[in-house]
């Protein structure tokens, strides 16, 4: 799918958001489900079959959502998927959270951990990003159990990794060599 289409659905999910005065919340949502999919091959295949109706996209949708996230944000997904772009959903989410970052002035950190973590350590974490980006950060969680521990983050192009299993990668490259 052209770019000029993903920042075009991009721009309506924020024009919709922004409107309903819910964008905080509808970034932070369409971004865990789109992670979700893309860590999850039997779902996404449910959203992609070229041979399953756009309803029966959307019954799956609102019944994994079933209440879990605000009624915009479900019915953004589901027009994403009966558009056809659940193939594209996490590049329409990407590009819908970058304009969030730039309209808000803040970075997006992606930040992978091995367990949930609660909401006073993720804004925590947000502060100390903030405070060292030197601007406001918004930490999108995302649960990865081969972290093993610890957390990897990215900000942009950098990469703070902080987990066990690459602190573990690292003593087994050093008892090799």
């Amino acid at each position: 799918m052209s770019d000029d289409k993903i920042d075009g659905y991009a721009r309506a999910m924020f024009d919709v958001a922004e409107a309903e005065g819910v964008l905080g919340r509808v970034n932070d949502e369409v971004f865990r489900f789109s992670r979700i999919v893309e860590a999850n091959p039997d779902l996404r295949s449910a959203l992609t079959d070229p041979a399953s109706p756009g309803e029966a996209k959307a019954r799956v949708i609102e019944e994994l959502l079933n209440g879990r996230v605000h009624p915009v944000t479900e019915r953004l997904l589901v027009l994403l998927v009966d558009a056809g772009l659940a193939r594209d959903l996490s590049r329409v989410v990407d590009a819908f959270t970058a304009r969030v970052a730039v309209a808000t002035g803040s970075a997006i950190a992606e930040v992978r951990v091995a367990t949930p973590i609660d909401e006073d350590l993720r804004v925590r974490l947000a502060e100390a990003l903030s405070q060292s980006k030197g601007r406001p950060v918004d930490v999108k969680v995302i649960v990865d159990p081969s972290v093993i521990g610890g957390v990897v983050t990215t900000i942009g192009d950098e990469v703070i990794d902080g987990s066990v299993r690459r602190r573990l990668e690292q003593l087994r490259a050093s008892l090799a060599g």
